[in-house]
């Protein structure tokens, strides 16, 4: 053992080199951690194992005995000492079996990665529960709910529209009706100023008094008329052309009023009185100013004679405070004026 110990401490870099398993590396660091105090301290080299320093001592041995030409023959040839041999598989069986220690910490690894695989998908599965658990009712108060909300507002609005349609056909039906109405009523009033021509002009033929009397009467009946008319255009909220008919029908009451002072009296001021808090009603007290009119249309039609009364008849509408007026109108498509015979004067000589 002391020429091995030897060897390894002299042999130079090249023929450790020849060595079968002996690197330039595993040379270098040999030749680095000289001086060697005994073999075992070869050991601790890097890259050094007990069977590679079995060879080594094998080399030592065999180069030193043999020959200069037998450095040619390969060392594996060689057996090694039977010693060495012998004890070669005891010593590569302890290097490779692990130890208890080392088996029992590898097994608590794979446990505890085992363990974090199954935190890890426990968070996940958690982390899935809980959005679906969360965010669903999210979604169902921002999403769902309000779109079923705007649907329902949908359907509601389009049966508004609906309804507002049906109510704008029934006031155009009413508005055609009332226009239908005014119309009749305008052509009574020309005809009536026709008829009050017509007397004028027989005023001059005689039977005055006759014609004095139905003169007085077909402004009578005019002024209704013109009330008459002036209600539909409040019906309307027309407040302008209302105002404009019913000074109309208080100009023929004074006319008629100032020719016979003493045809009753107490009911035409009653009427004029009514007509002219109608006129300063309008426009700004529509509703109040329509109460009026009805007053005075009730008056004028009581003092009418009964056929001219039946003339005259319209229907009055009702008004309310939220709209000025609510009307049938299928009384008024129905209603035609029909003018009463004028009785003929006839001259007394």
């Amino acid at each position: 053992m002391t020429d091995f110990l030897n060897f390894l401490n002299t042999a130079d870099f090249d023929t450790l080199t020849k060595i079968p398993g002996i690197t330039r590396n595993i040379a270098g660091n040999l030749v680095s951690a000289r001086p060697f105090d005994s073999v075992e301290d070869c050991l601790k080299v890097k890259g050094m194992g007990k069977t590679l320093l079995a060879r080594v001592q094998s080399f030592a041995e065999t180069g030193e005995n043999a020959p200069e030409n037998s450095a040619m023959i390969p060392v594996e040839e060689e057996a090694p000492p039977a010693y060495i041999e012998k004890s070669k598989p005891a010593q590569e069986s302890v290097e490779e079996q692990p130890s208890f220690f080392s088996r029992l910490g590898q097994a608590l690894l794979n446990f505890i990665r085992a363990l974090f695989r199954l935190i890890a998908i426990a968070i996940v599965i958690g982390g899935i529960g809980a959005g679906l658990y969360y965010g669903l009712p999210f979604l169902n108060d921002k999403l769902i709910v309000p779109v079923e909300r705007n649907t329902a507002r949908i359907s509601e609005l389009s049966q508004q529209v609906e309804s507002l349609q049906t109510q704008l056909d029934e006031m155009t039906t009413r508005v055609d009706a009332l226009d239908k109405t005014i119309a009749s009523h305008t052509a009574m009033i020309a005809q009536l100023g026709e008829m009050q021509t017509s007397l004028e002009s027989q005023f001059n033929n005689g039977n005055e008094k006759l014609v004095q009397e139905l003169q007085r009467e077909i402004k009578i009946t005019r002024a209704v008329e013109f009330l008459s008319r002036a209600r539909l255009y409040l019906s309307q909220s027309n407040f302008g052309l209302a105002k404009v008919d019913v000074q109309s029908a208080r100009d023929l009451l004074a006319e008629v009023q100032i020719e016979n002072p003493e045809y009753k009296t107490d009911g035409l001021n009653q009427v004029m009185t009514r007509l002219d808090l109608a006129l300063g009603n309008l426009p700004a007290f529509p509703v109040i100013a329509v109460g009026d009119v009805d007053i005075a249309l009730q008056l004028l039609m009581d003092s009418l004679p009964e056929g001219a009364a039946e003339l005259t008849a319209t229907p009055t509408p009702t008004v309310t405070s939220t709209s000025l007026a609510t009307f049938t109108p299928e009384a008024l498509a129905t209603f035609t004026p029909t003018p009463f015979d004028m009785p003929t004067a006839t001259a007394t000589p």
